[in-house]
């Protein structure tokens, strides 16, 4: 069974370790809540979530450790808008996908678009 999990790009920067399709990886992930990507991804992308990857969590995040096999790895890059409070937000339907050979945090930059993180299909295995 096939899992998508969102990486975000700063979590790889920080303490993450560079991955390719084919290689076995175990993170730490907690249930992704599609609301929270509906902006960067879309609603329908969004939905397709199943986790997060989360190295520095919060109180009360429950977290589990998952072991799996990267099938595809996809940068998710998208424009933001600086609103009335000062604050950028993401402007929905300006997401570019772009699929890669390596995530290691770092992405070419795109015109007028930020890089958000990784959406990474990935197949649980076991030990």
């Amino acid at each position: 069974m096939t899992v998508t999990i969102w990486i975000d790009g700063w979590q790889t920067q920080c303490c993450g370790e560079s991955f390719r399709p084919g290689d076995v990886v175990e993170w730490q992930v907690v249930e992704a809540d599609a609301e929270d990507y509906a902006d960067v991804v879309g609603a329908g992308r969004a939905a397709e979530i199943d986790f997060r990857e989360e190295r520095h969590g919060g109180a009360g995040e429950e977290g589990a450790s998952i072991r799996a096999k990267a099938e595809a790895v996809v940068e998710v890059h998208c424009r933001y808008e600086v609103a009335g409070d000062g604050v950028g937000y993401p402007v929905p339907g300006s997401t570019e996908l772009v699929s890669v050979e390596r995530a290691d945090g770092w992405a070419a930059e795109r015109p007028g678009a930020t890089f958000c993180g990784y959406l990474v299909a990935a197949e649980p295995v076991a030990g």
